[in-house]
């Protein structure tokens, strides 16, 4: 049964008090005044003069009404009759009743109902009170939960892809299910194991997997859990957390999000007495009290391994490290196939063809995918999912939604298919840009149109000509429109593309070495309070002068870009009109229906990188 509320418990008891109230206190109180009790002599003397109309024997009590509306009551001898008095019946209506039918139960029940009500509610009083002050009394407890006992466990075949990081915690497996195989050679078991990566690459999944194969107890609390408004609530909940696992040995302690209280000491306002701090204190100090043989492993996850404490990640604490990359082509087909195992799909689906359309996205957007395609086969009616459906899924992930309420001009409309062609025929025409994959004046998100390029393999390493003609690629929609339009004519449209070239023009000078005036050179390291936050409060590691050249390289690569862009679209005008034609007229151009526009077939190059490119107006 479901927990009944308790506004509704306050509300039951609240009526049962009216109730009892009522029936104490009510049940005597009427308009009319109650009989009045008279002597049975009186009584008689009322027969004699022919005053009585009738008389309601119930017992030894009668009740007797009077021919005016008065109603007496009055008292005999229970074992004589009124004859034996001299009343004629014939002349006074008499009635008997039994005294057994009155309902003694109920009026017991009315009588100890009140009582009971008052006792149950200081009862209830009662509990609460002593409810508070237990919940006040468990703030130090941990609140970790234990699972890994349940029948259908996370193995490791049901995590797909991660093959390397699988390989590292399969000895963490081998340490809790043959640990004495171990300590024999007087290996000791590794008391931590650190998991980073990027958000949605598994690490959650991993570490119960791990739990999993080596069928252990699994204990899993957020770091943020530990702190509390109350001062030492973390260290307590610390102590709790491992004394609870050492009594359920060999078990796994997973903490996620362990930068909440990693972060690294001495950078924040509160110095040593900061609760965060009094926590990971804690934690160091229960990880180095692990006797030997006491079969506890502690599986932290982050995805800022950089901000933690050099304590947390000496030896003897976190004694591995495991990298969580985001899947290659081959794992991201896997990972689909796991995320649509319960999903009715069409025979048409092939994983292959997604995977290789989804380059540098990590399990979770996967997984998200898979649902996203669910959904739309179901808005659309349909028992499976298709392949579209995916289609449709990555488009929108990717994309975002169409927004076909946002209805363009007609002089709009015509700047957007002109910038778009832009971007599309630069894409097509220059050597080092991805293949062009969809381009549409349809609104998607916040932009106007898109212009969509999708690698044909991943690549990890990047030359300067790759980024030359990525951003000659993002300025050429503002270039269109200031060919087709003139320069005092050029539109807001080209927000993100701007952004993303000078954002890429600045990394190739101070990350990449990639400038000619500043060669082989690395500013991109700025050091900043920890507690702060290192993007808030920088320090740069180089002079003004040096700011200055930086500066001055940046706008030399984009104004390169923007020449470049300017040219191309220039030289092959007549394909520029005939791409913003053609988009005018069906909105969508696909991707083999631009090389076929184009006039000529797929784009054979094998330029990659891990992350889509999408230039967006």
């Amino acid at each position: 049964m479901n927990k009944v509320p308790k506004n509704v418990w306050y509300a039951i008891i609240t009526l049962a008090i009216l109730i009892s109230v009522v029936v104490l206190f009510g049940s005597g109180s009427t308009l009319s005044k109650p009989p009045a009790v008279v002597p049975f002599s009186s009584v008689l003397e009322n027969v004699k003069q022919d005053k009585v109309e009738s008389i309601q024997v119930t017992g030894d009590e009668l009740t007797v009404k009077l021919k005016d509306g008065t109603k007496q009551k009055s008292y005999k001898e229970s074992y004589k009759s009124l004859s034996d008095f001299g009343v004629d019946y014939n002349k006074v209506k008499v009635e008997a009743k039994n005294p057994d039918n009155k309902n003694i139960f109920l009026d017991i029940i009315l009588s100890l109902l009140p009582i009971a009500i008052i006792i149950g509610f200081f009862y209830f009083i009662m509990k609460q009170a002593q409810g508070s002050n237990s919940q006040a009394m468990s703030f130090g407890k941990s609140k970790a939960r234990v699972s890994g006992m349940e029948k259908n466990k996370v193995k490791f075949k049901d995590v797909a892809g991660s093959q390397e990081a699988k390989v590292e915690l399969q000895e963490i497996v081998e340490f809790l299910k043959y640990p004495k195989k171990f300590e024999a050679l007087g290996a000791k078991i590794p008391k931590g194991v650190l998991l980073f990566g990027r958000p949605g690459t598994g690490k959650t999944l991993l570490a119960r997997a791990v739990a999993g194969e080596a069928d252990v107890p699994f204990f899993s609390i957020s770091g943020s859990e530990f702190v509390e408004m109350f001062v030492g609530v973390g260290a307590s909940r610390v102590r709790d957390l491992f004394s609870k696992a050492k009594k359920n040995a060999p078990c796994i302690i997973f903490i996620d999000e362990i930068d909440a209280v990693g972060r690294q000491r001495g950078s924040g306002t509160g110095g040593g007495h900061d609760e965060r701090e009094q926590t990971l204190n804690q934690i160091l100090v229960e990880m180095d009290g692990f006797e030997q043989g006491a079969n506890v492993i502690v599986i932290a996850a982050t995805n800022r391994p950089d901000v933690l404490d050099p304590a947390l990640l000496r030896p003897g604490r976190f004694d591995r490290r495991v990298t969580l990359d985001l899947p290659d082509v081959k794992a991201r087909e896997e990972i689909l196939a796991v995320h649509s195992l319960k999903k009715p799909l069409d025979k048409d689906i092939d994983f292959s063809e997604i995977a290789r359309k989804t380059p540098g996205v990590s399990g979770a957007d996967l997984a998200n995918i898979a649902n996203e395609a669910a959904i739309f086969a179901a808005r659309s009616d349909r028992k499976k999912v298709t392949q579209a459906d995916f289609h449709e899924a990555i488009e929108k992930i990717a994309l975002g939604p169409e927004r076909k309420s946002h209805i363009l001009n007609d002089r709009e409309k015509k700047i957007t298919a002109y910038h778009e062609a832009g971007h599309a025929l630069l894409g097509h025409l220059l050597p080092n840009c991805h293949p062009v994959h969809k381009v549409s004046i349809v609104s998607r998100g916040m932009a106007g149109g898109v212009t969509w390029s999708l690698p044909l393999e991943d690549k990890h390493l990047h030359s300067i000509a790759d980024f030359k003609d990525d951003i000659a690629m993002s300025l050429g929609g503002r270039s269109a429109e200031k060919i087709i339009f003139g320069e005092e004519n050029v539109t807001t449209g080209a927000e993100s593309d701007l952004k993303h070239a000078n954002g890429l023009a600045r990394r190739m000078v101070t990350e990449y070495g990639m400038s000619k005036a500043l060669k082989n050179r690395f500013f991109g390291e700025e050091q900043g309070s920890v507690f702060l936050g290192k993007s808030f409060s920088q320090d740069k590691q180089y002079s003004e002068q040096i700011a200055a050249k930086i500066d001055d390289e940046v706008a030399k690569i984009i104004d390169q870009g923007t020449k470049r862009a300017e040219d191309t679209l220039t030289k092959n005008r007549a394909m520029l009109d005939k791409i913003a034609e053609t988009l005018l007229v069906k909105e969508t151009i696909e991707g083999k229906a631009f090389d076929k526009l184009m006039g000529e077939g797929p784009k054979p190059k094998t330029k990659t990188t891990k992350r889509n490119k999408t230039k967006n107006s």
